[in-house]
């Protein structure tokens, strides 16, 4: 087996912000998005990430380094659809430096790496799989319509006990949709909104 060092992720972009969405919002971390989704969300705002062969491949030390000079206790690996690569090798060196890893997937393809926070967002477009719930701490739904709302009911059964679980409004239909989540929030308390606070204070 070769040095974990050498493994090589076809990387869109890396950088320092904070975590905008969910249990960590607010946290400084560093984003690795990686290149490659099959998913297709219609409404996805980084569709330049679907093609992972127009993304420069990165080995894993480099992405390793760059994480640990950011001064980030958290590493968020994102995508695209980042499950789509072995994570093993990456996620092996940014537990040895000391960083948490931390995953936002679709659940489509089988986990791979070892993490201390599992992103669980599901999307319509390609199923889930069914080993995603039991390996999730939160889930997120993006809701576009109404429809939304109840089709993440049916996700929820399926988490953890202990997982939260958000609504996010759709960014370009947030104003639109927030009523709905709002009314739905009075029947099912256990629920709680996530808004993309990054994009509210201009950050990456």
């Amino acid at each position: 087996m070769g040095d974990w060092r050498d493994v090589n992720y076809p990387v869109m972009e890396r950088f320092f912000t904070v975590q905008g969405e969910g249990a960590y919002t607010g946290a400084s971390a560093w984003f690795i998005r990686l290149g490659g989704c099959d998913v297709g969300c219609a409404w996805c705002d980084v569709k330049e990430s679907w093609d992972a062969e127009v993304h420069p491949k990165v080995d894993a030390g480099t992405l390793v380094d760059e994480a640990v000079q950011s001064g980030a206790p958290i590493c968020v690996i994102t995508g695209g659809e980042p499950a789509m690569h072995d994570l093993t090798s990456l996620t092996l060196g940014l537990q040895s430096a000391g960083l948490r890893t931390h995953i936002e997937t679709s659940g489509t393809h089988p986990m791979t790496g070892t993490w201390d926070w599992v992103t669980f967002s599901p999307k319509r477009f390609k199923s889930p799989l069914d080993a995603i719930y039991g390996a999730s701490h939160e889930l997120k739904i993006v809701v576009v319509n109404r429809h939304d709302l109840q089709w993440g009911e049916e996700h929820a059964m399926k988490m953890p006990p202990a997982a939260s679980c958000y609504f996010q409004p759709e960014w370009d239909r947030r104003d639109k949709v927030l009523p709905y989540i709002m009314k739905h929030l009075r029947t099912s308390p256990s629920w709680r909104i996530s808004l993309q606070t990054h994009k509210y204070l201009g950050l990456p």
